[in-house]
């Protein structure tokens, strides 16, 4: 009866797009600073002025629908413009990982088939590198931010001369199919050449509004990026600041010695990271670190902050979220919500509590754990593993180019994630291992997060990371990795095992205990494969503990 009396048009249908958040703002709050970088400021009608030049600027020079337009940048101004201006003219943005070496910089640059990429001068030895390796180069434009002194500028022009050829009153087509890419996203690669995720608009335009609501975004808001826009296009949080009016506080570079004043000097509310960031802020030196009288949200997600972590931030006056996803989801697909009831614990409860990963984003349609053979949800009984699958608007459109996997990553309906989790009665997940990190010792389970976890609360430990080493007689042992923290006591291995005894099963207790930093992906997140290679390259295990 409905579909016979009611029509679809264009009254009633429009394609969802992120982009309409910008020009929402632009027309709400024209006058209000919406970007700030160093002593610049640009105002919400500044930024939607040159998000349209760029977007003409790039149509000038031939970009049209599907086309790849790079950029390797910090978070700088020409990065968030990027998000728009890009898409506008109806390109594909593939912000890139400056971290990553020339090679695989080259091999994204191929793999997406970038027209142009737009790169700041500080990565300018990367980038003419990268180059070297490419048969079909991109046309450069250069970044030339007057906060880095230093490199080389490659390109034809730079990223003002640039925005000088395009004009605000160039029209641009409309968005037809919110299905179309937004943006290209490659993972950090840490196992072989990274895979490239395809964004589209609608999920964009959601998991942006699932950000706002799930981190309480408003017109209010002042946001400092101390998350990669490369990362996830900043878990989408480019567009979800916007999307509510909010302003963005751009930051070249994620240390203590900046983000501190920045607080203070613009009244920050929200702000991202791994748990790196939050380790960093934490050890920084005392004459680094600065009070503040509001509270700062931070929202932590890529790996699960163990609870000491949380301790300390709030303890500095900051309020972790505790967020988890991955790049194939837009960033965050769960959170963990705060309840009422948590209220009333003590700190180190409540920091339990908020290490887990929590329920779904109101923007994603299901989420649960379940066995990744038969995708039979688990029980919610906070014990029996399973593998968390996802489903909704906001899991990407597939891997670039990469059928087989995209094919393998949506078997049975569901995105699998390949993260092995439990859910507890209350329906909140927690992720307990990778499936290729789960330690197994003499037919036993050891959740490697599980031991890391107890590590953390040791008062000389600032990082730590497990991972199974070989073992002849056990299949595998817990192995672990510490980095101390700056002027620790001196600690021993057998002061780690001794801790670790007092607060764990004695067959999750490690073996061994190496000293040293732990190797990172360009995102952050510590290498466990190459600390496994190192594991099985040790010498002889150490006698039973």
């Amino acid at each position: 009866m409905f579909e016979a009396d009611l029509g679809q048009g264009p009254a009633n249908h429009v394609p969802l797009t992120p982009l309409s958040f910008l020009a929402r703002s632009a027309a709400t709050y024209p006058r209000k600073i919406a970007v700030i970088h160093g002593e610049r400021r640009f105002t919400y009608a500044q930024f939607h002025a040159r998000c349209r030049k760029l977007a003409s600027a790039l149509k000038r020079r031939g970009i049209k629908r599907g086309d790849t337009v790079a950029v390797m940048a910090p978070n700088v101004p020409a990065l968030l413009e990027a998000h728009y201006g890009v898409p506008l003219c109806g390109g594909v943005l593939n912000a890139l990982n400056y971290r990553l070496d020339a090679r695989t910089i080259a091999v994204c640059l191929e793999h997406g088939e970038a027209k142009i990429l737009i790169a700041d001068r500080e990565y300018s030895q990367t980038i003419a590198a990268a180059l070297t390796l490419m048969k079909r180069k991109p046309i450069v434009i250069d970044i030339d931010d007057p906060l880095h002194v230093g490199g080389t500028l490659l390109g034809e022009t730079d990223y003002e001369a640039l925005l000088a050829e395009g004009s605000i009153d160039d029209t641009f087509p409309a968005l037809t199919d919110e299905w179309q890419a937004i943006c290209l996203l490659y993972t950090s690669g840490t196992t072989g050449d990274p895979k490239g995720v395809v964004y589209h608009h609608r999920g964009a335009y959601l998991n942006a509004l699932g950000n706002a609501l799930a981190f309480g975004l408003g017109p209010r808001s002042v946001y400092l990026w101390t998350l990669p826009m490369f990362h996830c296009n900043g878990w989408t949080y480019t567009w979800a600041v916007t999307a509510a009016g909010g302003t963005h506080v751009c930051l070249r570079k994620v240390d203590p010695a900046l983000i501190f004043p920045a607080i203070n000097q613009h009244r920050v509310t929200q702000m991202c990271g791994a748990p790196i960031v939050l380790t960093t802020l934490i050890h920084a030196p005392e004459a680094v670190k600065q009070r503040f009288s509001h509270t700062v949200e931070v929202m932590t997600g890529g790996a699960a902050p163990p609870s000491p972590v949380i301790v300390a931030m709030e303890k500095m006056g900051f309020r972790v979220v505790h967020a988890y996803g991955l790049t194939e989801c837009y960033g965050p697909a769960t959170i963990c919500a705060w309840q009422d009831e948590w209220d009333g614990l003590d700190l180190p409860a409540r920091a339990a509590l908020m290490a887990r990963q929590g329920v779904r984003y109101a923007t994603l349609e299901d989420c649960t754990v379940a066995d990744p053979h038969t995708l039979e949800p688990v029980p919610s009984d906070g014990t029996t593993l399973g593998e968390i699958v996802l489903r909704g608007n906001t899991v990407m459109k597939g891997y670039l180019k990469n059928p087989k996997a995209t094919e393998a990553a949506f078997r049975g309906g569901w995105f699998h994630t390949g993260d092995l989790a439990v859910k507890h009665p209350d329906g909140y997940i927690e992720v307990k291992d990778r499936s290729k990190d789960i330690i197994i010792s003499g037919g036993e389970n050891i959740s490697s997060l599980e031991v890391e976890e107890a590590l953390y609360k040791h008062p000389q430990v600032m990082e730590a990371a497990v991972v199974a080493r070989p073992d002849a007689k056990w299949g595998e042992t817990p192995c672990a990795f510490v980095t101390l923290k700056p002027n620790a006591a001196a600690v021993s291995d057998t002061d780690i095992m001794d801790w670790c005894r007092d607060n764990l099963a004695r067959f999750k207790v490690p073996r061994t205990v190496v000293f040293g930093p732990l190797p990172k992906t360009s995102t952050g997140k510590i290498q466990k494969f190459v600390l496994r290679e190192r594991a099985k390259n040790l010498l002889q295990n150490r006698e039973d503990a």
